[in-house]
């Protein structure tokens, strides 16, 4: 299970309208502009959003996720103008897989959390800021979906002045439906929710998710998901009490995660392995 599963069982934030369609790159707020991959799935949901930053008198862009090896996807995010800088959120394949390529395409680095999927250009380091393309760009880690999960911060200045809202590229920390699974064991429900604290004190600022819509205010989608956290640890909690506290984790998902399709069951049991992970470590 290369893509990020999400959780069908979450609040449902109203959504934004954002740019659907694959092919077809729209722009979203100032300074940025999204195209989105021809790879919807129950894991993906439409698919996943490649963004291309710029600043209003800047030739470059910087792309966030280029998305899958989709050679189609890639030449159009190439034909937007010369990209200067490319960034990966996290490792899934469906926003790793086709940087490489894109990299030979377009002669920029490539740069994530982990080192495997730099290519030509240094790890980011979370908490720096990166200026590219007339845009800054904050490098924040946000461990939790994935241990090298990271968002974007862009905090409304482009070319050194004033622009648009502040805004954040969460990738699949936070999507645009529903809520992301934690990829146990890689991903940790102590750091999910550290990192849900961490965007909820960015307050009210636009999330722009690698799946699904944008939506108007992180710090209100931030506390929606703590609370869908909440109610599904006590729903474990609930089934241990049942089960016993040596139950399996396809026992617990039997019982917790009862409104799901089989198509995404592996995503509910790593999701359970986490949440037992949590339980169990605090006693």
């Amino acid at each position: 299970m290369d893509s990020p599963p999400h959780d069908t069982a979450a609040p449902q934030p109203t959504p934004q309208p954002i740019p659907t369609g694959p092919g077809r790159v729209r722009g979203v707020t100032s300074g940025v502009s999204v195209l989105l991959a021809d790879n919807p799935g129950p894991m993906t949901l439409d698919g996943t959003n490649s963004y291309l930053l710029a600043g209003p008198r800047s030739i470059g862009f910087v792309v966030v996720d280029p998305g899958p090896d989709d050679e189609a996807h890639l030449q159009a995010l190439a034909g937007e103008g010369p990209v200067e800088l490319i960034l990966i959120t996290h490792r899934h394949a469906d926003h790793t897989a086709g940087a490489r390529r894109f990299a030979d395409i377009t002669g920029a680095p490539v740069r994530a959390l982990d080192p495997t999927h730099c290519h030509g250009g240094p790890p980011l380091v979370p908490g720096e800021q990166i200026e590219a393309a007339g845009m800054v760009v904050r490098v924040i880690a946000t461990p939790g979906h994935t241990g090298d999960s990271v968002c974007f911060h862009l905090p409304g200045f482009s070319d050194g002045e004033p622009g648009g809202p502040d805004a954040v590229l969460t990738g699949d920390t936070i999507l645009g439906r529903g809520t992301t699974v934690i990829a146990h064991p890689d991903g940790d429900l102590g750091s999910y929710l550290e990192s849900l604290d961490t965007l909820a004190g960015l307050g009210a600022v636009m999330v722009l998710p690698a799946h699904g819509p944008a939506l108007p205010d992180l710090a209100a989608v931030c506390h929606q998901y703590r609370e869908h956290r909440q109610q599904r640890l006590e729903s474990v909690r609930a089934a241990l009490l049942v089960l016993g506290d040596g139950a399996t984790v396809g026992q617990v998902t039997d019982l917790v995660y009862t409104d799901i399709d089989a198509t995404v069951r592996p995503a509910a049991e790593l999701s359970v392995a986490a949440q037992l992970q949590y339980l169990r470590g605090r006693g």
